[in-house]
């Protein structure tokens, strides 16, 4: 899906013609009275259309070509509005028709009960419950989500994320969630369905996608409400304007009672439309922005809370560091060479499959020249490592050498009647306290020295947490290690702060304190123990490949499973609240520079000393109001593009980034209506339009 969507443009012929198609369909009253603003603008349309009808027969006041350039641009007007939205929802619906090629009506195996030796019949995924039981093996398609009970299998899950790796599920552990439409690879799984028809995690993404269930947020409705607001003001203004008009003539006996055609027309141009127009649109290019990033927004509203985010939660392992300990160096205890330090360390490592136990082969091959064992000419047998010995190692016909935590080493060693070093104590504590985790390796009872081991921070972590603090966002490390190694690390990748040795209901709690100082908090997760914290924050990023759980309590699940996205989304998330308020700036600018163009062309006939507010110097009133008019619905084209898109995100403080937007779109807005409107008056003068 990913792919697919990178490669959609703005100007996409089935989208621009399905959206075309849309804007006449959005002209039905039920659609247009969700968008108050231009549901105005929609009934005004109506009334003109009357009012031309009038003006064939001559029962108005101004000319029936008048009437009808004034109808045919507020028309297109709506039609523009509409235009923005479904450009929103044709770029959502087209990634939602890539979403159904995914899901296949397949037959599925459904079991008497959860066992691979139990009779199966097939019935269409269609008629699949939850809390069915199904086997799925080598080429077939998941049926439905749900939970692996039996079995572990490979599976390509690319049909949902886009990547062409393959992932591995099982059951019992942090990877047993699975979703329809994704096909296992090899061996088998037995499934719970956890999901009854048209709920499933795939139909949810599609309605998602689609924009069927986009809510308004918080701060849409509050702009839409000041929007009603100043349209119904403007409307009242208008309103009261005729009987105004007319007593100001019947008093002084002479001038020019204003029109209903220019009144209708006053009203658009001086009521908030622009924004209007491109409220919803901007609503669902958000949604779209998350989509395009392959991340799965549950609702709007998280959307835009991302964009408010003030603290970010992030796990050590796998976020901020490479997710697995790296050997980086060999220390030798007193008397005892470094060579033999590693080449013990090697043998103890040799069928070690941990990817730490593979970085020391590694290390003692690269550093030290020392090339792996041939395990069967070595007669040697493996202990593996348990969590009640906490070391592992190998005994060979005359060695015995065991790797692990330094209280166990010791404890084996003085077993063996051998002592433990005070200077490898020292070393061990040193180790700890700069971040790393030391394993110590010893050979019958003689202590050889310290292995090393360290989370590898990644590479412009640093550089990323030093934007979010300019932006005013506080990044706190979350860790299950002691809080020496987490100050360790948090030193090193620059975070703000840090939670060690933190427990499921260590994170919950922290999470209710920030919130209760009035912070906005984002976490991501994967675990089932990392659902209680995801269900409390105002931001929670899931991970596809995460528990059920975890894609439950979370608002949001990442579809590439990329933890650090959730910085990638806070940036989405104040795009978003950007792009509406420099619109918002820009049509309230762009609002009142139309008032020196409209104002003195409709009231010049009742006030002629108002044509001294012509500092356009527009050639007519009739072609001053069909310019406003026309520059009215032209710019809302114009900047369909940019609401579509957003504004382009920096890496500044808001104080600065609202200077700066105020600067650029509150001045255009100014300037832009003087020229486009002056420049169109030139155009219908110069065809002798008006």
């Amino acid at each position: 899906m990913n792919q697919i969507t990178k490669k959609m443009s703005f100007f996409d012929r089935q989208i621009l013609r399905s959206s075309i198609i849309a804007s006449f369909t959005k002209l039905n009253p039920k659609q247009q009275i969700k968008n108050p603003v231009m549901f105005t603008v929609y009934v005004g349309s109506c009334f003109t259309t009357v009012l031309f009808v009038f003006a064939l027969f001559h029962v108005t006041q101004s000319s029936a070509s008048f009437v009808l350039a004034i109808t045919i641009w507020l028309w297109f007007t709506v039609l523009f509005a509409n235009f923005a939205e479904a450009m929103a929802e044709g770029r959502g619906k087209a990634q939602a028709d890539t979403l159904r090629k995914a899901r296949r009506d397949t037959q599925a195996k459904c079991l008497a009960e959860p066992s691979r030796t139990a009779d199966f019949k097939l019935i269409p995924s269609c008629n699949l419950r939850a809390g069915d039981h199904v086997l799925v093996e080598a080429g077939d398609f998941i049926p439905s989500d749900g939970v692996v009970v039996q079995g572990i299998a490979s599976v390509n899950e690319s049909a949902i994320t886009g990547e062409s790796a393959p992932v591995i599920r099982e059951g019992g552990g942090d990877r047993d969630a699975v979703t329809g439409g994704t096909q296992i690879l090899s061996d088998w799984l037995i499934i719970r369905v956890t999901s009854n028809p048209g709920e499933s995690f795939l139909d949810h993404m599609i309605s998602l996608v689609e924009g069927a269930k986009r809510q308004k947020t918080p701060n849409e409705i509050a702009l839409s409400i000041l929007l009603m607001t100043l349209t119904i003001i403007f409307l009242l203004v208008c309103v009261t304007l005729l009987p105004f008009s007319m007593y100001s003539v019947a008093s002084a006996g002479s001038g020019k009672v204003i029109g209903l055609v220019v009144l209708t027309a006053l009203f658009v141009c001086l009521a908030p439309t622009t924004i209007g127009g491109l409220l919803s649109a901007i609503g669902i290019a958000g949604m779209d922005r998350m989509i395009r990033a392959n991340v799965i927004a549950t609702s709007g509203r998280a959307v835009e809370a991302a964009g408010d985010v003030d603290v970010l939660l992030l796990d050590k392992t796998g976020t901020i560091t490479l997710g697995n300990r790296q050997a980086t160096e060999f220390i030798p205890a007193a008397g005892v060479s470094i060579e033999q330090l590693a080449d013990a360390a090697q043998l103890s490592s040799l069928a070690d499959e941990t990817p730490e136990g593979r970085s020391i082969v590694v290390l003692a091959k690269e550093k030290y020249g020392l090339r792996g064992r041939d395990i069967h000419e070595l007669h040697a047998s493996f202990v593996a490592f348990t969590a009640q010995t906490r070391m592992s190692g190998i005994n060979m016909p005359e060695r015995e050498i065991r790797k692990g935590a330094a209280e166990a080493i010791q404890e084996y060693v003085e077993g063996l009647g051998g002592a433990f070093p005070p200077e490898v104590r020292q070393l061990v504590e040193g180790i700890a306290e700069q971040g790393g985790t030391p394993l110590v390796v010893a050979e019958g009872r003689t202590v050889l020295g310290v292995v090393r081991l360290k989370d590898i921070v990644k590479g412009g972590i640093r550089e990323r947490f030093a934007a979010l603090r300019n932006m005013g966002i506080k990044t706190i490390m979350i860790t299950g290690d002691n809080p020496l190694t987490a100050a360790a690390i948090a030193a090193e990748a620059g975070v703000d702060d840090f939670l060690a040795n933190a427990t499921p209901e260590d994170k919950l709690k922290y999470i209710r304190t920030l919130q209760a100082e009035g912070r906005l908090v984002a976490m991501t997760g994967d675990g089932t123990n990392d659902a209680p914290a995801l269900a409390q924050a105002d931001v929670a990023l899931a991970m596809n490949t995460g528990t059920q759980a975890a894609k439950e309590a979370g608002n949001m699940v990442d579809l590439d499973s990329n933890p650090t996205k959730l910085i990638e989304i806070v940036e989405i998330g104040k795009q978003l609240l950007m792009t509406r308020g420099a619109l918002t700036t820009f049509s309230i600018a762009n609002d009142l520079a139309k008032y020196f163009a409209i104002i003195p062309a409709a009231f010049a006939g009742t006030y002629p000393v108002l044509n001294k507010l012509n500092v356009m110097h527009l050639s007519s009133p009739s072609s001053a109001i069909l310019s406003a008019v026309i520059f009215n619905a032209l710019i809302i084209v114009f900047l369909i593009p940019l609401a579509l898109k957003g504004v382009k995100y920096r890496h500044v403080s808001a104080v600065k980034l609202l200077k700066s937007n105020a600067l650029i779109y509150g001045v255009s807005g100014l300037f832009v209506p003087f020229v486009g409107i002056k420049l169109i008056d030139l155009l219908l003068h110069g065809l002798g339009l008006a």
